[in-house]
């Protein structure tokens, strides 16, 4: 049987990535069948997971995935794997507020699957208050439960010692200590990691990485606190549905924000997703039924997107008959212009009135439901669709399209309108993940499942 742990700690930055990532890449090069899979809205590390293992990454989310689709997917994860090291988002506890088992935090998965948590601790500025740390972990929900600790950004041997005894003497185990070391940390820029496929060297740096984890962790410890993982039977009718037989799928370094599970089912319900690259100017195949551009980095590529001639021709001949979507980035690129971190404006496809801006930065990030206007790609008008916003572009001109959706943060808040529509073309900052469970409105306009 499948056994899995969940790799937590009190906030981002504390290193659970690169302990994450140096475990799974320790125990593949042992031979071991182990995957990665991560907790809320999150592309990018699981990118990571599945160059240090060979087995595709997963998101598994409590809040945007319906229970049904959460089993789903978390049962299909543990088909071909030994081990499942479960990457928390955030903190731990982190999610919506007032959502018991559907927070998005987790700490939901930790409760519905029994799954026992390896706290990454950075102690870095502190040395025995690392204790009253553990202790509030261990003590803050009784259903939530702490398995052992790794000590990370330790400063010296003095230092392991006093944290690690401090916290044993409360009964938690300390599996692992990590002296500081910058060159172990991975590139980072605006959205989070620098992509695993934009890396040089990505092997080498996975492979320091598990050197550093062979070094400082009891690895044969941690596996056996791992637990027992075998989710409730599930189904994917909340996945979202193919929006073709045949998807031309804009693939690159400037478009690479798509979901695993998403693609994953659109081939399993028998759609072919055909990639293209915009940045190698490529137009979309004719004989596709839809054009999906996923979100990404244009901003870092625009001048490159906005000399692509026969991208752009291809593109526009393309939406004169069939759908087009773009989430993100891809929306960013449908509009008219799109400024880049230099404050220099690049003409993008104008498939849509809206101009972008980088320059003008302003980070919108949270849970969202978008409730549609009209049928898209993303689905039928009326459907209720859950994902997520993170981006730093603001829009400096609105056009004159007509709205795609309503929107309503994670409680069911309602926000607006959201992203445009005109004719076949469709577009939102919105990242969509899985379908909502109803398609009713609560009273008062508020969205709810």
């Amino acid at each position: 049987m499948t056994r899995a742990i969940i790799i937590g700690a009190p906030r981002s930055g504390s290193g659970k990535t690169s302990v994450t990532i140096g475990i799974l890449r320790a125990l593949a090069r042992r031979g071991l069948k182990v995957r990665g899979a991560k907790s809320g809205p999150d592309y990018i590390d699981p990118g990571f997971h599945t160059a240090a293992t060979g087995l595709d990454g997963v998101n598994l989310d409590s809040w945007a995935m319906s229970p049904a689709l959460l089993n789903a997917l978390a049962g299909n994860a543990t088909e071909d794997a030994d081990f499942i090291f479960l990457e928390s988002a955030m903190g731990l506890f982190d999610g919506i507020p007032a959502a018991p088992g559907r927070s998005g935090s987790a700490a939901d998965l930790a409760r519905l699957y029994g799954l026992p948590v390896l706290l990454v601790l950075d102690v870095s500025g502190q040395s025995t208050t690392a204790a009253a740390v553990a202790k509030g972990f261990a003590t803050y929900d009784p259903d939530v439960r702490m398995a052992g600790v790794v000590l990370n950004r330790l400063g010296s041997e003095r230092h392991r010692r006093l944290c690690g005894e401090a916290i044993e003497a409360i009964g938690l185990p300390v599996v692992g200590a990590i002296l500081r070391d910058p060159s172990l940390n991975l590139p980072e820029r605006h959205l989070g990691l620098v992509q695993a496929g934009e890396n040089q060297n990505l092997m080498a740096h996975l492979d320091r990485l598990a050197d550093m984890v062979e070094q400082s962790l009891d690895l044969d410890a941690i596996m056996a606190l791992a637990a027992p993982f075998a989710p409730a039977p599930g189904d994917f009718g909340d996945a979202l549905p193919p929006p073709g037989q045949r998807i031309a799928l804009a693939q690159d370094a400037a478009f690479t924000f798509l979901y695993p599970h998403v693609a994953t089912h659109w081939r399993k319900a028998g759609a072919e997703i055909v990639p293209f690259s915009p940045l190698a100017d490529q137009a979309p195949a004719a004989d596709c039924d839809v054009c999906w551009l996923p979100g990404g980095y244009p901003e870092l590529h625009a001048g490159r997107l906005a000399n692509a001639a026969n991208f752009r021709a291809g593109m526009g001949a393309f939406s004169a008959t069939k759908p087009v979507h773009g989430e993100c980035g891809g929306f960013m690129v449908l509009g008219e212009t799109l400024e880049d971190a230099e404050g220099e404006a690049h003409k993008m496809l104008g498939l849509l009135g809206h101009s972008t801006s980088f320059a003008k930065r302003k980070m919108n990030l949270g849970y969202r439901e978008a409730r549609l206007r009209a049928d898209c790609p993303l689905g039928a008008e009326g459907t209720l669709i859950r994902g997520h916003e993170f981006h730093y572009a603001q829009m400096t001109a609105t056009g004159n399209d007509e709205p795609l959706a309503d929107l309503a943060d994670g409680q069911g808040n309602p926000l607006g309108a959201s992203g445009y529509r005109r004719g076949k073309v469709s577009g939102t900052f919105f990242h969509a993940i899985a379908r909502g469970a109803s398609m009713i409105p609560k009273s008062g306009n508020r969205f709810s499942e």
